[in-house]
């Protein structure tokens, strides 16, 4: 069984999230059943960007990368206080292991900025939210990161994209990632893609 963990901030999109837990969620009841998915965070309960009150299953302070293939961080908004954690230092550590360890990290549109910051993509290509005069892309290019101004970007182990729109793609990719083309495309298609 792979097993992903969805890295929640507190003031994380919703949406960004969800694509991860209804891709892994499909392949687990009607795909070939090889992924399950665990949500961790910083507090005991998080409130999403637009007010949404989620209960991650563990904290990460408890947390054995070890257990886990993959990493999963969605955006969020700055007004939400989604830095706070993500910027954390506990938050970015566990960024940096699972990268020591080769392990697939992916994020959508600025859930690369806690990437960037980390290190781990430093003098590496990425990508995160690109409208609004590209004031991320900068931020993220000051953490060393090569912009690609496309809107998923691969750099060996690490997924990350420039908007929410790019939402599903990343969940599908790391979905193919973990497991195979031909089962992405059925679970794709399963779900009415």
């Amino acid at each position: 069984m792979k097993k992903v963990l969805l890295l929640l901030a507190n003031g994380f999109e919703a949406f960004e999230a969800s694509v991860f837990t209804d891709v892994f969620g499909w392949n687990r009841l009607e795909g070939d059943g090889t992924t399950e998915l665990v949500t961790a965070g910083m507090r005991p309960s998080l409130k999403c960007t637009w007010n949404f009150t989620v209960i991650p299953e563990i904290q990460i302070y408890n947390l054995n990368v070890d257990e886990y293939d993959a990493l999963a961080i969605p955006g969020g908004f700055e007004e939400a206080g989604f830095y706070e954690d993500a910027f954390n230092e506990e938050f970015l550590n566990v960024i940096r292991q699972f990268n020591k360890k080769g392990k697939t990290i992916a994020s959508i549109c600025v859930g690369a900025l806690p990437i960037g910051k980390s290190g781990v993509l430093k003098g590496r290509n990425g990508t995160t939210y690109h409208l609004n005069n590209g004031n991320r892309q900068q931020q993220l290019a000051e953490y060393g990161v090569n912009i690609i101004n496309t809107p998923i970007v691969v750099d060996k182990n690490i997924i990350t994209s420039y908007s929410p729109s790019t939402a599903l793609d990343v969940a599908f990719k790391l979905l193919e990632t973990l497991t195979s083309i031909e089962n992405c495309n059925n679970v794709k298609k399963l779900m009415g893609f």
